[in-house]
């Protein structure tokens, strides 16, 4: 097998080869016994061992830690293979578990609620400390959502400043939430941290109502414990099956798909009415925010396990299913309507000749104004 990966430009040595075996993260050959003492030899080259050991070697390399690299692997196998080409097997999932606890133990989201729960019943001291250790940990971290595509295009096709996307400062007051109680924190500023957020297409301001109105007794009761469940992001992996990992992994990679489509939106993406559609869809469940906060289109193994976590979630996995039922209604992203030549590379054409369009009236309005170069 050796041979073999050589052959493909990849370095590995029989020790290495054990060493993997022996973490389990390598199947063996089947092998034969020669009778008589002679010992065995390998019955069969099995392609999926060949192909395991071929992955790791991609990603394993050397002094970094093979849980990354296993995350990496599991997000490489469940990309279909291009034609011509060998599906990547899959890792085995038991390693996977591991590595995805592994990495969410050490994740900012883990820390916040270890924080919160640490102040939990602790005293009016404690609360405060929860605020300052919270918010020092989000200001280390600080992030600023996307504003939404449709915004930014608009205000670039009109030679307007782009819009800011959502500030999630307001998390910390999720946190003390999930520590001291929903009651404690109060409605004012859950409605701030929740807006950030833009679900369901709701403000600020229709949060503040809504929660005020909880608040007096005056809507229908929330059972606030449930956002202490769910801000658990150990519990969901380690309860969750292995047909219940592969789902998140088929979300996590679908949506991703979909929300780049979304994001590309605001770079000028010639528009049709499917993508339209799409965004639509996205749109009535006032999803892009939160996508925004999940979503990587290029993930680290990091981002990827905080990715699949959230992706357990019912919540993503329907608005994935609404997509897909949308796709498979109109498949048709890149026909351009009147493109008589059609197909994506005509899609790709007039994506590239806008782009250079919008490129030169950017610069002839520098120059214009006396700014300098672009």
């Amino acid at each position: 097998m050796v041979r073999e990966l050589a052959t493909r430009d990849l370095v590995v040595t029989v020790s290495q080869l054990e060493s993997w075996r022996r973490t389990g993260l390598l199947p063996r050959h089947r092998r034969r016994g020669l009778g008589r003492g002679r010992g065995s030899v390998v019955d069969v080259i099995d392609p999926v061992v060949v192909e395991s050991a071929a992955v790791l070697a991609r990603h394993l390399r050397q002094g970094r830690d093979r849980r990354l690299a296993v995350l990496e692997w599991f997000a490489e196998a469940g990309v279909a293979a291009q034609p011509g080409a060998v599906q990547v097997p899959e890792p085995p999932l038991a390693a996977v578990r591991e590595a995805l606890v592994w990495v969410l133990r050490g994740s900012m989201s883990h820390r916040l609620v270890e924080v919160a729960r640490g102040a939990a019943g602790a005293g009016e001291e404690a609360a405060d400390g929860l605020y300052e250790d919270a918010g020092r940990l989000l200001a280390a971290h600080r992030y600023r959502g996307a504003a939404n595509p449709a915004l930014v295009r608009s205000a670039l096709e009109a030679d307007e400043d782009v819009p800011d996307g959502p500030d999630f400062k307001g998390m910390v007051h999720l946190v003390a939430a999930i520590g001291l109680g929903a009651q404690e924190v109060g409605a004012d500023a859950l409605a701030e941290a929740f807006a950030a957020f833009g679900l369901f297409g709701l403000t600020g301001e229709d949060w503040a109502q809504m929660l005020g109105a909880v608040e007096r007794g005056e809507g229908p009761p929330v059972d606030w414990g449930l956002l202490q469940q769910r801000a658990d992001v150990l519990g969901p992996v380690q309860q969750a099956g292995d047909e219940e990992l592969l789902r998140a992994r088929t979300v996590l990679l679908g949506l991703r798909w979909f929300y780049g489509l979304y994001a590309m939106h605001a770079l000028f993406m010639p528009d049709t009415p499917a993508l339209a559609a799409l965004r639509a869809r996205i749109d009535e469940w006032g999803m892009f925010a939160l996508l925004d906060h999940a979503i990587s289109l290029s993930p680290s193994p990091r981002h990827f396990a905080q990715g699949l976590v959230i992706c357990l979630e019912p919540l993503f996995d329907g608005l994935y299913e609404t997509l897909m039922e949308q796709l498979a209604a109109d498949p048709a992203l890149f026909e351009i309507p009147g493109d008589e030549a059609g197909g994506a590379a005509s899609f790709m054409e007039t994506w590239t000749r806008t782009l250079r369009e919008q490129t030169a009236r950017a610069r002839e309005r520098v120059d214009e104004s006396g700014e300098g170069p672009l």
